[in-house]
């Protein structure tokens, strides 16, 4: 039996968010991908992890589309291994990913895994420089046949699904241009993919390992991979553990972290934060009231992390230079707690180079 504050505390300690001092070589949620998603995403997320962003350059990291076609940043030494972990499964799984762009190919007799390939060659001969996707896109549209293409309303044009665009880059070599809007696609430079990823990049032992306990159900999910697929690439060397009545999976060498771990911490989690993305929601927040406000249709806000708990939410408001950060509790917060934020708030704004006007606390 394990309570969720020793499941919290595990995660806390798991993805480094308790350390103030870190390196690109030693922090953890790197192995999994860091998704880059809004002003506040991959570089504040390895800001929270003690990481001088101020020092990183293209050198050591990229950008790929991968989990749920969402884009991710790595080291750029890993990339052969990340590439090879971030495969589907099987056909079956290909099709789960792309979404409904699997009808038509199936009504056409392509399998999925085949038309990921017959994507990634022609996107690879027509990316040869630096290329908008739009650009890309509209190129794909003209070489491809009717079962790649869909009409979009909103264009008024006809476009290669989403999904196969973005899953079939890196099959083809191809990363995104940092801080391009829209986005940059070019060749990797001496790219090549493992045979094999490894226990490190293995994305089922990363979520277990950074999110874990879970169910396969859970690392599906997070994946977007039917669960019978991630079932069959389950660990052998896992022990299992029961969370609020739920028996879930943790690497064996994790058992003993998960017994010590002490979040004692306070940070401000961007709203695609690695600790915000776990599948057991109910865990992460109990409250549904609480967890709508956390997990909105459209315009998540940041996560109050304190001392292993989500405590509330926030959301950052800049006008010019000054910058004020809103804070929704969800409890009555003691001043010393009041004050850890602010000193987050303020190095937040630092990270946006913006002048902290104040903290507007809610309540």
């Amino acid at each position: 039996m394990v309570d969720r504050r020793q499941v919290m505390n595990f995660r806390v300690r798991a993805q480094q968010l308790d350390r103030d001092q870190g390196t690109l070589a030693d922090t953890s949620i790197l192995d999994i991908g860091v998704q880059n998603t809004g002003p506040d995403g991959a570089r504040w997320a390895l800001a929270v992890r003690g990481v001088d962003v101020t020092a990183l350059s293209t050198k050591d990291l990229i950008l790929l589309w991968t989990i749920r076609g969402a884009p991710h940043l790595y080291r750029r030494a890993d990339v052969p291994k990340v590439v090879a972990a971030v495969e589907p499964f099987s056909d079956a799984d290909a099709g789960k990913r792309i979404y409904d762009a699997s009808r038509p190919l199936k009504a056409a007799g392509i399998d999925n895994l085949a038309a990921l390939d017959e994507v990634a060659t022609h996107l690879r001969a027509i990316v040869t420089k630096p290329t908008v996707k739009g650009d890309a896109s509209s190129r794909l549209a003209e070489a491809l046949p009717e079962p790649y293409l869909r009409f979009c309303r909103a264009c008024n044009a006809t476009h290669l699904y989403e999904m196969p665009f973005r899953l079939a880059a890196a099959r083809a070599g191809l990363e995104l241009q940092l801080d391009t809007s829209p986005p940059v696609l070019q060749r990797i430079t001496g790219f090549s993919r493992a045979a094999a990823p490894g226990d490190r990049f293995d994305l089922i032992r990363a979520y277990l390992r950074l999110l874990g306990p879970a169910t396969p159900k859970q690392v599906a999910d997070y994946l977007d991979a039917p669960v019978k697929d991630v079932k069959a690439q389950w660990p052998d060397d896992v022990i299992e553990v029961t969370v609020d009545g739920e028996v879930r999976s943790l690497l064996a060498a994790d058992e003993e972290a998960l017994e010590s771990a002490d979040g004692r911490v306070t940070r401000l989690l961007g709203p695609f934060d690695l600790f915000l993305q776990a599948k057991d929601r109910a865990t992460l927040v109990p409250d549904a009231a609480h967890a709508k406000e956390m997990w909105p249709a459209l315009g998540r806000p940041g996560g109050v992390l304190v001392d292993g708990e989500l405590v509330g939410t926030w959301r950052p408001r800049k006008s010019g230079t000054t910058f004020t950060v809103a804070v929704q509790p969800w409890r009555k917060l003691p001043g010393s707690t009041r004050d850890a934020i602010t000193e987050q708030a303020e190095r937040l704004a630092a990270y946006r180079s913006a002048s902290l006007t104040g903290v507007d606390f809610a309540n």
